[in-house]
């Protein structure tokens, strides 16, 4: 029987010649040693996530269980399938890079090998769903994270079991017990560990985060508008508004249409006019008795977030009391 184990990275570690034996083999090694395993017949993966942020889930059917064994970090190497690459491997070396979403998947049937790669592929899809609905940013692009760069996962299975299950796809209800494990448990654990949740997701500026859209960048726009110009009051401001859930809806709903934009599925005008109009309804969605001058501030030629920024900004200095 193989033995599977999630390990941490040393902190102080910067590549594989600073792990202790020299390479990740020779170090996964004692590691195994050292917990009383075999090491030729132990798989190990490696984070730089805490073992003390891993979260346990377990969902049953009639005799079937799947467990999820999760520790998720994406705070910094959060990555969309297709980003821009670190680094060209030509050689053994490692970059431990702090992150990684890793999964072990227990399941409690016997299942032929190529079923345990369509169950791979279930659990996979299972943390990009989860990665999206928490809107986890790529920090290598504007897109959405669907996992991270140092990803792993392992599915161990029990050969003794008289269950003898084929199809792991989503069609079946092993497909849906996967899902909703590693959903479930990719979720909390990433909000354990990389305190992205549902709640902290409830604000503009960090929804924003992904664009490189930061306070500087909004009081260096705010500054050339009409109003008093005093930085600590309008940032002050601004925190403030950031979180109010109607502004946070018509986040969500420009940053959306700058995705499909960018997808091909909206052409550019079209997404623009519909998000100035947007923009021009914000100061009734905020309750304010103040009316946009969005001819004079607002441009067709400029793109959707500069005049998000605008917009917004105009919204916080007429806010100020």
């Amino acid at each position: 029987m193989q033995a599977v184990f999630n390990h941490k990275i040393p902190h102080r570690s910067h590549g594989s010649g600073d792990l202790e034996g020299g390479s990740v083999p020779e170090y996964l090694r004692i590691v195994a040693d050292r917990l009383g395993l075999e090491p030729d017949t132990s798989s190990g993966m490696l984070t730089t996530a805490s073992m003390d942020n891993a979260v346990i889930v377990s969902d049953s059917f009639r005799g079937l269980e799947v467990t999820a064994i999760v520790t998720a970090g994406v705070e910094i190497n959060g990555g969309r399938a297709g980003d821009p690459a670190s680094y060209y491997q030509e050689d053994e070396r490692f970059e431990p890079v702090g992150g990684t979403v890793n999964i072990i998947l227990l399941i409690g049937a016997d299942l032929p090998e190529y079923s345990i790669s369509r169950a791979i592929i279930t659990a996979t899809e299972a943390k990009s769903a989860a990665l999206q609905q928490l809107m986890a940013p790529s920090r290598y692009s504007n897109g959405l994270a669907t996992g991270t760069g140092t990803d792993m996962i392992s599915v161990v299975v029990d050969a003794t079991s008289p269950l003898k299950l084929t199809d792991a796809g989503k069609h079946s209800k092993l497909g849906e017990l996967i899902g909703k494990c590693v959903l479930e448990a990719v979720t909390n654990a990433v909000g354990i560990q990389s305190e992205i949740t549902p709640i902290s997701q409830r604000d503009m500026l960090v929804r924003l985060d992904r664009f490189d859209v930061d306070e500087a960048q909004y009081w260096k726009v705010a500054s050339t508008l009409e109003g008093e110009n005093k930085r600590h009051r309008f940032t002050e401001e601004l925190r403030k508004v950031s979180r109010n859930p109607a502004l946070v809806a018509a986040t969500a709903s420009v940053i959306h249409i700058i995705d499909e934009v960018s997808w091909g599925l909206i052409p550019e005008n079209a997404g623009r006019k519909t998000a100035i109009a947007i923009m021009k309804g914000l100061p009734q969605m905020l309750d304010m008795n103040v009316e946009m001058p969005a001819d004079e501030i607002l441009s067709e030629y400029n793109n959707i977030l500069d005049n998000w920024i605008v917009a917004t900004s105009w919204i916080v200095k007429n806010r100020i009391d």
